[in-house]
């Protein structure tokens, strides 16, 4: 490993990192981590902070999680690679399926296609979703319904049905015949509404419209966040994702349950689905999977989506995958993570951390003006919005929302910008005190505004 010097040197020189100027990072270097346990992170100027980001929305289990390290270790030395393509496989990927079968048996999950990531999932899901259209006889079934607000990825397929520009405009245009309805956001939506429950009314009807002005036999499928991660921690009304799920089935519109940032516990259920009572046609997972130990996704289907796949001809062969996919390191750390998931009990853990950050969280709202709406109080994730004025909602300007991360970092904590918003998603692992240090840290940062 090369001294201090040289990566300081070198920071932001020679590698473009995601969601980010190059030119920018190259003036302001980022943050280099070195180290990490339980909840915390370790720099290379010796901070030690609470990762209230958790990875990325993914290191569910903290970072020493020694069955999950042992496990891949073992692992690289005894078969490092197998291809999964046409007539191989290996035993860890069949512990994997079974292992992940059984985990989401009560969603109606029945078969997994694994990917290297949730972009990956998401783009074999709408693949998937126009193919089992064709294979029932309804090749015109090619268009996308989803949430504006709504994360889905980057990738092509993906970055189309994302709800958010920023991860749309310079890359337009994109995937034709993708469309977007209203985001369960009480604080910023068409409406003005701040009700929940009428606002998912609204929702529900412009998904009407919607179907009504294309064509149900012009929509391939609807896919939704159960809540809308990146784009602000924005939690529907309880009725809101079982009366979209009922009008897809309505319509023949198979329902995508984009659970990559909600499941294996982060709602303080299962996953999100289950925790609205939905079942959804497809479902696409990832982080959580491995706790980000190693880079895998999925896309799982139910019984009657596999249904018309396996009983079909020639063309129900599935020509779409990945090098790594059903990659043997990856579906060992599958089997082991989903097993210390379940012993750990993550999700029991989300419920009562999450409340005490979301609460503690609102007493920061009535101390500081700059908060403008706290959302949250669904499991472990939470969100912060700051504005310039209260009365106008005029959005936090990105220069304060630096510096608040910074000042919030240097007493402790790191959290993650989202535009004019402070994302948390911290481990499910996570205890009481280590929650309050993020209270304490963000009562810190706010205090620059």
């Amino acid at each position: 490993m090369k001294d201090d010097n040289f990566l300081r040197e070198n920071n932001a020189r020679h590698l473009w990192h995601p969601m980010g100027h190059p030119g920018a990072l190259q003036e302001n270097p980022p943050t280099i981590f070195t180290g990490a346990e339980g909840v915390y992170l370790h720099d290379i100027d010796g901070h030690k902070v609470v990762d209230a980001v958790g990875g990325l929305w993914c290191v569910n289990l903290g970072y020493t999680n020694d069955a999950l390290k042992a496990t891949i270790a073992e692992r690289v030395h005894t078969l490092p690679y197998c291809s999964n393509f046409g007539g191989s496989t290996n035993d860890a990927a069949i512990e994997a399926s079974f292992a992940v079968r059984e985990f989401f048996a009560e969603d109606g999950m029945a078969r997994v296609f694994f990917t290297s990531g949730g972009s990956d999932a998401v783009d074999t899901a709408l693949r998937l979703a126009r193919q089992y259209h064709r294979l029932r006889g309804e090749p015109g079934r090619t268009k996308f319904l989803s949430l504006k607000k709504g994360y889905h990825g980057t990738h092509w397929g993906g970055a189309s049905v994302n709800g958010n520009n920023r991860f749309r405009i310079n890359y337009e245009p994109l995937l034709p015949g993708c469309h977007h309805l209203p985001a369960p956001y009480t604080y910023r939506n068409p409406f003005n509404e701040t009700d929940p429950e009428k606002l998912a009314d609204g929702i529900v009807a412009a998904m009407a419209d919607e179907i009504a002005f294309h064509g149900a036999g012009s929509i391939a499928a609807f896919i939704m966040e159960p809540i809308l991660g990146a784009g602000g921690v924005l939690v529907p009304h309880d009725s809101l994702m079982p009366r979209l799920r009922d009008m897809c089935a309505d319509h023949g519109i198979l329902f995508i349950a984009d659970e990559v940032i909600c499941g294996f516990g982060r709602t303080g259920a299962w996953t999100g689905s289950r925790k609205f009572g939905v079942k959804p046609d497809m479902m696409t997972v990832a982080k959580g999977i491995t706790s980000a130990y190693f880079p895998v996704g999925g896309c799982l289907v139910s019984d009657e989506v596999a249904e018309v796949f396996e009983t079909s001809g020639a063309d129900g062969a599935i020509f779409t995958g990945y090098t790594y996919s059903a990659h043997p390191v990856g579906a060992a750390a599958v089997v082991t993570c989903l097993s210390e998931t379940l012993r750990l009990e993550t999700k029991s853990n989300a419920g009562p951390r999450g409340a005490q950050l979301y609460e503690g969280a609102l007493k920061l709202a009535e101390k500081y003006d700059c908060v403008g709406d706290v959302r949250g109080g669904v499991g472990l994730m939470c969100g912060i919005e700051l504005v310039k004025d209260r009365a106008t909602k005029e959005p936090m300007d990105m220069d304060t929302m630096n510096r608040v991360h910074r000042a919030t970092y240097e007493a402790g904590t790191n959290v993650r910008l989202g535009a004019n918003n402070i994302l948390m998603s911290p481990p499910l692992v996570i205890s009481e005190t280590e929650v309050q240090t993020i209270l304490d840290s963000l009562d810190a940062g706010l205090a620059v505004v």
